[in-house]
């Protein structure tokens, strides 16, 4: 079915039987084939009388849901009059996150755009590659991210805007928003229509391009809050993960909103902003890494977090440590759980009632998981294998048939971590099952991190694995083959990680690198990276 005038997205999905099989099986899980999600998301509460409730505070400025509302449809007038938007172009937006991102996202898909949001670290070269991909045709940045932004060149990208995401000035958005009509006609988008593309980093170096319907939106909603959560129209959301991540969507913008709830967004989060934000501002419900969580905890005896009900985190796995610690001191329960881009959000995870300490949970509402073998067979309870889920979202990868096909096996999405399930069906993580290195809560391609290192001066060859830390899970650990030998020094290195920042996204870069003669090969030439992985490890 064509649903866009641009349907290069829809063009490009996997075929039918590379879809994983979804099912609803529930009433709350069914949706009208006519939807746009944005209407369920933010203008039903205009339409319920509901304009004037908070919707979006920060520091420094509070939008109701009328301000936000009437935003985001001056910008969809501007996109479809002023940057000659279609139905169907993708749209990427390069932001902290602000109220103005917020506005921008509704506004693409009010205007039948397919929202591609990033992360603000990101540089010219990742956004290139995300330009390229999914030939993305306009680009809403904060003014204060520009650089990055328009030193991108390519023929598909037609349009690049500039808002003011720090609310204290005009940019060119905002200018050519002010005449606009705070009405808007949202484009008539079917609930199998593509809402948005999220990029995740995988272990070819090459992103891949996931997708979700706007039915997808709504079904999380319907999941992973209902079962973790139970919020209500008077919880206030907060936390740190970006908007460009799905965690970071869902937690603080589709969660509360769906709810008609509030959310609190904090531009560069740091801890004691965080805890500010909870103590001041009365959070009841927080979103955030288990790396943040051990900061927070050392922290917390400072604040008063008497309002903060339920403590969610994911990116990683959450130490138990870090569990015990945050309960010792505030007597609240952290709620673990194991979530993908490809599947959206958070499918397998726990409430206050059948929290099981160290596990990540059981599979959530609307979701059922196993362990499988090698070769897909189904392993006996207690025996490690790869974690295997399907329910009511699912991977679609663009323009990637070989990926979906590894992606999903049997109407499963196999995930590439590797699992345990116990008797009672709670699921235990055991390890990634690829090479990819989860840092701070940040998925990085040890490959990618490689492609980038090659590209110095002074390196000659290069391998990336993950380092065991403490206090972020993992440290990105670069083996590196000088071109001369003789350099190898601390000043080298430190010159090495300061040139990658300005690269590459600096959550990135190698903090550990170490220089060596050789690195282990097959006799094919491959690098065995298992063998510095065992290194690292001794």
């Amino acid at each position: 079915m064509k649903h866009y005038e641009d349907n290069f997205a829809h063009d490009h999905l996997p075929s039918q039987e590379l879809h994983a099989e979804c099912f609803t099986g529930h009433s709350d899980f069914e949706f009208p084939e006519d939807l746009n999600c944005v209407e369920r998301l933010l203008d039903r509460h205009i339409a319920g009388g509901n304009g004037n409730k908070v919707a979006i505070r920060t520091f420094d400025t509070e939008w109701t849901y009328k301000d936000l509302y009437e935003k985001a449809n001056q910008i969809a007038h501007v996109l479809t009059e002023n940057l000659g938007l279609v139905p169907g172009n993708r749209v990427l937006i390069r932001s902290a996150n602000n109220p103005m991102y917020v506005a921008c996202w509704f506004a693409v898909l009010k205007a039948g755009g397919i929202v591609v949001a990033t992360m603000p670290l990101l540089r010219e070269k990742e956004l290139t590659v995300m330009v390229e991909s999914a030939e993305i045709s306009h680009a809403l940045c904060d003014y204060r991210l520009e650089e990055e932004m328009m030193a991108v060149k390519s023929p598909f990208l037609k349009q690049v805007i500039t808002f003011d995401g720090s609310g204290k000035g005009i940019s060119k958005l905002e200018t050519l928003m002010a005449n606009k009509s705070k009405t808007f006609n949202n484009y008539a988008t079917k609930s199998g229509s593509l809402s948005i593309i999220g990029f995740t980093s995988g272990t070819t170096g090459k992103p891949k391009m996931t997708s979700h319907y706007h039915k997808d939106i709504l079904l999380i909603c319907e999941a992973f809050p209902k079962y973790s959560l139970q919020p209500t129209p008077d919880d206030v959301f907060t936390g740190s993960p970006p908007l460009g991540f799905t965690f970071g969507l869902g937690g603080l913008v589709l969660f509360p909103f769906y709810f008609g709830a509030s959310t609190f967004l904090i531009e560069k989060p740091a801890p004691e902003l965080l805890l500010q934000a909870i103590q001041d501002y009365k959070i009841t419900i927080c979103f955030t890494a288990p790396t943040a969580w051990r900061v927070l905890t050392q922290k917390v005896q400072d604040y008063d977090i008497s309002s903060l009900r339920k403590c969610v985190s994911a990116g990683e796995t959450l130490p138990v440590k870090v569990w015990e610690d945050w309960y010792k001191a505030t007597g609240l329960k952290i709620i673990d759980g194991i979530g993908s881009t490809e599947i959206l959000h958070i499918f397998i995870s726990s409430n206050e009632e059948n929290m099981r300490i160290g596990a990540t949970g059981l599979p959530i509402r609307g979701y059922e998981a196993k362990i499988i073998d090698a070769d897909g067979n189904d392993v006996e309870d207690g025996t490690e294998g790869r974690l295997a889920v399907r329910g009511i979202t699912g991977c679609k990868y663009l323009n990637s048939p070989e990926k979906q096909m590894e992606y999903v096996q049997g109407g499963w999405n196999v995930t590439g971590d590797i699992f345990r399930k116990d008797k009672e069906g709670y699921f235990w993580f055991v390890a990634r099952g690829d090479d990819m290195i989860i840092s701070s809560g940040y998925n990085i391609s040890a490959i990618e991190v490689e492609s980038v290192l090659l590209t110095n001066e002074n390196v000659a060859e290069c391998a990336v694995v993950g380092l065991p830390d403490e206090n972020r899970g993992m440290l990105v650990c670069a083996y590196i083959v000088l071109k001369d030998k003789s350099k190898a020094c601390d000043e080298l290195t430190k010159a090495i990680q300061d040139w990658f920042k300005e690269a590459a996204a600096p959550y990135k870069y190698p903090r550990e690198i170490k220089y060596v003669d050789v690195l282990p090969k097959t006799e094919t030439g491959k690098i065995q990276r298992f063998k510095l992985k065992n290194t690292v490890q001794a």
